[in-house]
Protein backbone atom coordinates (compact mmCIF):
# COMPACT_ATOMS: atom_id res chain seq x y z
CA UNK A 1 0.00 0.00 0.00
CA UNK A 2 2.99 2.21 -0.01
CA UNK A 3 2.24 5.04 -2.47
CA UNK A 4 6.59 5.08 -3.24
CA UNK A 5 6.79 1.32 -3.99
CA UNK A 6 4.12 1.41 -5.96
CA UNK A 7 5.86 4.47 -8.12
CA UNK A 8 8.66 2.34 -8.71
CA UNK A 9 7.30 -0.67 -9.54
CA UNK A 10 5.36 0.97 -12.29
CA UNK A 11 8.32 2.57 -13.32
CA UNK A 12 10.14 -0.70 -13.41
CA UNK A 13 7.11 -2.30 -15.11
CA UNK A 14 6.30 -0.04 -17.85
CA UNK A 15 9.75 0.01 -18.69
CA UNK A 16 11.12 -3.41 -18.45
CA UNK A 17 13.69 -2.45 -15.37
CA UNK A 18 14.64 -5.68 -13.67
CA UNK A 19 16.34 -4.13 -10.45
CA UNK A 20 15.52 -2.48 -7.42
CA UNK A 21 16.18 0.45 -5.85
CA UNK A 22 16.35 1.90 -1.90
CA UNK A 23 14.22 4.58 -1.10
CA UNK A 24 15.03 6.73 1.61
CA UNK A 25 11.96 9.47 2.04
CA UNK A 26 12.75 12.93 4.43
CA UNK A 27 9.08 13.75 5.35
CA UNK A 28 8.45 17.41 6.20
CA UNK A 29 4.78 17.66 6.31
CA UNK A 30 2.35 16.05 9.07
CA UNK A 31 0.79 12.58 7.60
CA UNK A 32 -2.70 12.36 6.88
CA UNK A 33 -2.67 16.48 7.19
CA UNK A 34 -4.59 17.18 3.74
CA UNK A 35 -1.68 18.19 1.63
CA UNK A 36 -0.79 15.95 -0.45
CA UNK A 37 2.42 14.60 1.04
CA UNK A 38 1.43 11.02 -0.02
CA UNK A 39 1.43 12.15 -3.55
CA UNK A 40 4.89 14.24 -3.82
CA UNK A 41 6.41 11.11 -2.57
CA UNK A 42 5.01 9.29 -5.60
CA UNK A 43 5.94 12.20 -7.98
CA UNK A 44 9.28 12.66 -6.20
CA UNK A 45 9.94 8.07 -6.69
CA UNK A 46 8.63 8.33 -10.56
CA UNK A 47 11.16 11.05 -11.40
CA UNK A 48 13.93 10.22 -9.30
CA UNK A 49 13.61 6.03 -10.10
CA UNK A 50 13.93 7.34 -14.55
CA UNK A 51 16.56 9.62 -13.37
CA UNK A 52 18.76 6.47 -11.51
CA UNK A 53 17.25 3.77 -13.95
CA UNK A 54 18.68 5.81 -16.66
CA UNK A 55 15.01 4.47 -18.18
CA UNK A 56 14.03 7.81 -20.52
CA UNK A 57 10.57 7.76 -19.91
CA UNK A 58 10.34 11.70 -19.21
CA UNK A 59 7.45 14.11 -17.87
CA UNK A 60 5.11 13.38 -20.43
CA UNK A 61 5.02 9.51 -20.37
CA UNK A 62 5.47 9.87 -16.42
CA UNK A 63 2.32 10.94 -15.98
CA UNK A 64 -0.17 8.68 -16.92
CA UNK A 65 1.67 6.56 -14.40
CA UNK A 66 1.16 9.43 -11.93
CA UNK A 67 -2.74 9.49 -12.44
CA UNK A 68 -2.92 6.26 -12.21
CA UNK A 69 -1.47 6.27 -8.71
CA UNK A 70 -4.02 9.14 -7.53
CA UNK A 71 -5.91 11.98 -8.53
CA UNK A 72 -3.22 14.62 -7.21
CA UNK A 73 -0.14 12.68 -8.35
CA UNK A 74 -0.01 14.47 -11.50
CA UNK A 75 -0.04 17.89 -9.93
CA UNK A 76 2.91 16.87 -7.29
CA UNK A 77 4.46 16.17 -10.48
CA UNK A 78 3.95 19.24 -12.73
CA UNK A 79 3.85 21.50 -10.04
CA UNK A 80 3.24 25.41 -11.10
CA UNK A 81 -0.51 27.03 -10.61
CA UNK A 82 -3.07 24.60 -12.84
CA UNK A 83 -6.33 23.69 -13.07
CA UNK A 84 -7.79 20.45 -12.34
CA UNK A 85 -10.81 18.32 -13.77
CA UNK A 86 -12.19 14.79 -13.65
CA UNK A 87 -10.75 12.91 -10.21
CA UNK A 88 -8.52 16.05 -10.46
CA UNK A 89 -5.75 14.36 -12.50
CA UNK A 90 -6.22 16.11 -15.64
CA UNK A 91 -4.23 19.67 -15.88
CA UNK A 92 -4.39 22.63 -17.45
CA UNK A 93 -1.71 25.01 -16.92
CA UNK A 94 -2.92 28.47 -15.56
CA UNK A 95 -1.42 31.91 -16.39
CA UNK A 96 -0.02 32.80 -12.77
CA UNK A 97 2.09 36.00 -11.51
CA UNK A 98 3.69 36.94 -8.62
CA UNK A 99 4.51 35.18 -5.90
CA UNK A 100 2.39 34.12 -2.43
CA UNK A 101 3.43 34.35 1.31
CA UNK A 102 1.07 30.82 3.11
CA UNK A 103 1.71 30.08 7.20
CA UNK A 104 0.45 26.46 7.75
CA UNK A 105 -0.43 25.30 10.99
CA UNK A 106 -0.38 21.56 11.85
CA UNK A 107 -2.48 19.69 13.80
CA UNK A 108 -1.53 16.91 16.40
CA UNK A 109 -3.15 14.38 15.05
CA UNK A 110 -4.09 13.47 11.48
CA UNK A 111 -7.29 13.33 9.72
CA UNK A 112 -8.73 10.63 7.70
CA UNK A 113 -9.12 11.99 3.73
CA UNK A 114 -12.37 9.04 3.38
CA UNK A 115 -13.83 10.03 6.97
CA UNK A 116 -14.39 13.18 6.04
CA UNK A 117 -15.65 12.73 2.29
CA UNK A 118 -17.97 10.55 4.52
CA UNK A 119 -18.54 13.60 6.60
CA UNK A 120 -19.28 15.72 3.73
CA UNK A 121 -21.73 13.06 2.14
CA UNK A 122 -24.20 13.53 5.52
CA UNK A 123 -23.67 16.95 5.67
CA UNK A 124 -25.19 17.54 1.87
CA UNK A 125 -28.26 15.02 3.53
CA UNK A 126 -28.82 17.12 6.56
CA UNK A 127 -29.29 20.41 4.52
CA UNK A 128 -30.59 19.17 1.70
CA UNK A 129 -28.18 19.72 -0.67
CA UNK A 130 -28.53 18.10 -4.12
CA UNK A 131 -25.14 17.88 -6.37
CA UNK A 132 -26.02 19.62 -9.55
CA UNK A 133 -25.43 17.57 -12.71
CA UNK A 134 -21.75 17.79 -14.24
CA UNK A 135 -21.48 20.51 -16.68
CA UNK A 136 -20.20 19.29 -20.22
CA UNK A 137 -17.45 21.95 -19.65
CA UNK A 138 -15.44 22.87 -17.00
CA UNK A 139 -16.51 25.98 -15.56
CA UNK A 140 -13.74 27.61 -13.64
CA UNK A 141 -14.35 30.56 -11.17
CA UNK A 142 -13.59 33.69 -12.88
CA UNK A 143 -12.80 35.72 -9.61
CA UNK A 144 -10.15 33.01 -9.07
CA UNK A 145 -8.20 33.01 -12.31
CA UNK A 146 -8.19 37.00 -12.47
CA UNK A 147 -6.38 36.97 -9.33
CA UNK A 148 -3.68 34.53 -10.09
CA UNK A 149 -3.32 36.11 -13.82
CA UNK A 150 -3.15 39.74 -11.48
CA UNK A 151 -1.22 38.63 -8.46
CA UNK A 152 -3.69 39.75 -6.23
CA UNK A 153 -3.44 38.49 -3.11
CA UNK A 154 -6.55 39.99 -1.92
CA UNK A 155 -8.38 38.76 -4.50
CA UNK A 156 -7.32 35.65 -4.47
CA UNK A 157 -8.35 35.98 -1.02
CA UNK A 158 -11.95 36.26 -1.47
CA UNK A 159 -12.29 33.40 -4.34
CA UNK A 160 -10.75 30.93 -2.13
CA UNK A 161 -12.96 28.17 -0.73
CA UNK A 162 -12.71 24.27 0.04
CA UNK A 163 -16.49 22.24 -0.26
CA UNK A 164 -14.81 19.72 2.35
CA UNK A 165 -13.97 22.51 5.17
CA UNK A 166 -17.47 21.95 6.80
CA UNK A 167 -16.72 19.03 7.11
CA UNK A 168 -13.36 18.85 8.37
CA UNK A 169 -14.53 21.35 10.71
CA UNK A 170 -17.60 18.96 12.00
CA UNK A 171 -15.60 16.27 12.99
CA UNK A 172 -12.39 18.37 14.47
CA UNK A 173 -13.80 21.53 15.78
CA UNK A 174 -10.94 22.98 17.22
CA UNK A 175 -9.78 23.76 13.85
CA UNK A 176 -12.19 26.68 13.85
CA UNK A 177 -9.75 28.09 16.81
CA UNK A 178 -6.98 28.11 14.20
CA UNK A 179 -8.49 29.58 11.67
CA UNK A 180 -9.58 32.30 13.85
CA UNK A 181 -6.23 32.86 16.00
CA UNK A 182 -5.23 33.58 12.03
CA UNK A 183 -7.73 35.87 10.72
CA UNK A 184 -7.59 37.64 13.70
CA UNK A 185 -3.48 38.25 13.05
CA UNK A 186 -3.50 39.39 9.79
CA UNK A 187 -4.32 36.85 7.41
CA UNK A 188 -6.30 37.60 3.88
CA UNK A 189 -7.91 34.26 4.47
CA UNK A 190 -7.85 31.24 6.28
CA UNK A 191 -9.00 27.68 4.83
CA UNK A 192 -8.76 24.11 5.88
CA UNK A 193 -5.84 22.58 3.49
CA UNK A 194 -7.37 19.63 1.54
CA UNK A 195 -9.67 17.42 3.61
CA UNK A 196 -7.73 18.86 6.97
CA UNK A 197 -6.65 19.08 9.71
CA UNK A 198 -3.48 21.43 8.08
CA UNK A 199 -4.74 25.11 8.52
CA UNK A 200 -3.23 27.44 5.23
CA UNK A 201 -2.98 30.93 5.63
CA UNK A 202 -2.56 33.13 2.98
CA UNK A 203 -0.94 36.41 3.99
CA UNK A 204 -0.13 40.13 2.63
CA UNK A 205 3.46 39.75 2.48
CA UNK A 206 6.72 37.73 3.91
CA UNK A 207 6.52 40.29 7.20
CA UNK A 208 3.10 39.79 8.27
CA UNK A 209 3.55 35.78 7.74
CA UNK A 210 6.38 36.08 9.73
CA UNK A 211 4.75 37.77 12.25
CA UNK A 212 2.02 34.96 12.40
CA UNK A 213 4.27 32.13 12.30
CA UNK A 214 6.08 33.91 15.99
CA UNK A 215 2.50 34.61 17.13
CA UNK A 216 1.52 30.31 16.53
CA UNK A 217 5.03 29.14 17.81
CA UNK A 218 4.37 31.33 20.72
CA UNK A 219 0.90 29.51 21.21
CA UNK A 220 2.66 26.03 21.00
CA UNK A 221 0.84 25.51 17.62
CA UNK A 222 3.88 23.49 14.84
CA UNK A 223 3.78 25.78 11.66
CA UNK A 224 5.94 27.26 9.02
CA UNK A 225 6.00 29.95 6.30
CA UNK A 226 5.90 28.89 2.70
CA UNK A 227 5.56 30.51 -0.37
CA UNK A 228 4.24 29.58 -3.89
CA UNK A 229 3.59 28.26 -6.59
CA UNK A 230 6.89 26.13 -6.85
CA UNK A 231 7.89 23.78 -9.42
CA UNK A 232 7.12 20.10 -10.02
CA UNK A 233 8.71 17.20 -8.51
CA UNK A 234 12.20 17.66 -9.71
CA UNK A 235 16.18 16.13 -9.68
CA UNK A 236 17.62 18.40 -7.09
CA UNK A 237 21.08 16.95 -7.04
CA UNK A 238 23.15 14.92 -9.05
CA UNK A 239 26.11 12.89 -7.81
Amino acid sequence: SNIALRAAKLVARATGYAHGVDLHIVKRVPIAGGMGGGSADAAATLIACDELWQTGLGRSRLLPLAAELGADVPFALEGGTAIGVGRGDRLSHALAKGEYHWVLAFADEGLSTPAVYCELDRHRERNHADLPPAPESVMVDAATLQAVRAGDAVALAEAMQNDLQAAALKLRPELGETLEFGESRGALAAIVSGSGPTCAFLMPDALTASELLSAFKRAGTAAVMVTGPVQGAHVAERR
